[in-house]
């Protein structure tokens, strides 16, 4: 268990890290979705930042602080079921909405993982 948690959390940590440097840049890819979704280009340093905290959160809780993993984790479920929510309300699916959903499953595992320890 001990070993799923430290592979899923760290894949997380990875792609949200990834996640938060291309929202800084501004990706095309980024400016793209948020104009498919409705999400005005003011928001994605916020977003970005959001981002980079939990990933700064989960890898603080794999080091040993728990109780900031955990939370970390849960502001992820938040974050990203809010942006499943919006692809769904935007009627914006695939591909675009493969990667919140994606990030959502490896938020929900890291969440289950880090309670179980």
């Amino acid at each position: 268990m001990v070993i799923a948690y430290v592979v899923v959390t760290a894949i997380t940590i990875v792609l949200n890290a990834w996640a938060a440097i291309a929202d800084f840049a501004r990706a095309k890819v980024v400016l793209a979705n948020s104009d498919a979704v409705g999400v005005s280009h003011s928001w994605i340093p916020l977003l970005a930042a959001l981002k980079a905290a939990a990933a700064a959160g989960l890898l603080l809780g794999l080091l040993g602080v728990r109780v900031i993993g955990v939370a970390a984790a849960v502001g992820l479920v938040l974050f990203f079921t809010g942006a499943v929510a919006l692809h769904v309300q935007a009627r914006v699916f695939f591909p675009n909405i493969a990667f919140p959903g994606v990030f959502l499953a490896l938020a929900i595992a890291s969440l289950v993982l880090a309670a179980a320890q």
